[in-house]
């Protein structure tokens, strides 16, 4: 009899554990997804902006040196994506991004506001449907965003609370960065672009 209520809660015990590293499991799982809705939003706004600065080309000729910022930092900004999607928990590259997009904003703002002096160029059919593209796309990537911000505090919610914490240490459950603004709150602001 003692054999089997040893047994029973051996088993229980077993089960218990199970069900916390699924749990585990399954949110860090859910934090790598929201970040490729991230990463999916990001490669668009990426695919924009050379469109983008290949139709201000041609209207903004003495300010290359804007344009090539621009392209510069977009270069950056898909090489530190690129990092985070790899891992989408590594803390430095999650925080590599947030940099690097920060840079990207600011730099796209510049340019916009460079833009406004332009009114061949606001009035251009392409640079307009670009504009509205990039405004969209911008708003998707701050959904996506916050669901991944979201997933990542549940997960490291659980992964810190107790007994799961003891579990996830022994695991390898290695704590998630969220994806913060890094930029000052000048850059925080949303580009203008309004053409």
């Amino acid at each position: 009899m003692g054999l089997w209520i040893l047994l029973a809660i051996i088993v229980i015990l077993a089960v218990w554990a199970v069900t916390i590293y699924n749990g585990l499991v399954a949110l860090r799982n859910r934090f790598k997804n929201a970040f490729a809705q991230i990463d999916v939003q990001l490669k668009r706004r990426y695919d924009l902006i050379p469109n983008l600065v290949e139709v201000a080309k041609g209207y903004i000729k003495h300010e290359r040196e804007t344009l090539e910022a621009v392209i510069k930092a977009r270069n950056q900004a898909v090489a530190a994506a690129t990092a985070a999607g790899a891992n989408p928990g590594n803390p430095a590259a999650m925080q590599q991004l947030g940099q690097a997009e920060g840079a990207l904003t600011g730099v796209l703002g510049r340019m916009f506001a460079l833009a406004e002096s332009y009114p061949d160029l606001k009035a251009n059919q392409n640079m307009l449907a670009l504009q509205e593209e990039l405004s969209s796309t911008e708003n998707k990537v701050a959904f996506a965003r916050q669901a991944f911000n979201d997933a990542v505090m549940e997960y490291n919610t659980k992964r810190e609370s107790f007994p799961d914490n003891i579990f996830a240490g022994a695991f390898g459950f290695t704590p998630a960065e969220l994806l913060a603004a890094t930029e000052s709150a000048e850059e925080r602001k949303a580009p203008k672009v309004s053409f």
